[in-house]
């Protein structure tokens, strides 16, 4: 497929470089600007299969209510910061 390009092209080597240089760019203009935009919304990259609670297992798990009450505590009206 690239030496068919390669050969469809006019010119010199210098400018069947930068021709191909500029190709290359163009579709990855395009693939940014269009094509993936319009493809995200049916990707499941944005369901989330895990908890975020649970982030690192039963050890993070067991240390959070002690972390969840501390934080509480330091946020109650009129507690030192």
């Amino acid at each position: 497929m690239y030496a068919a390009l390669w050969r469809a092209l006019p010119g010199p080597v210098a400018a069947k470089a930068a021709a191909c240089l500029v190709l290359a760019l163009v579709v990855v203009a395009v693939c940014f600007l269009w094509v993936f935009p319009a493809v995200s919304p049916h990707l499941p990259f944005s369901d989330n299969t895990v908890d975020p609670g649970a982030a690192a297992g039963p050890a993070a798990a067991a240390s959070a209510p002690a972390a969840a009450a501390s934080a509480a505590s330091s946020s109650a009206p009129g507690a030192p910061r």
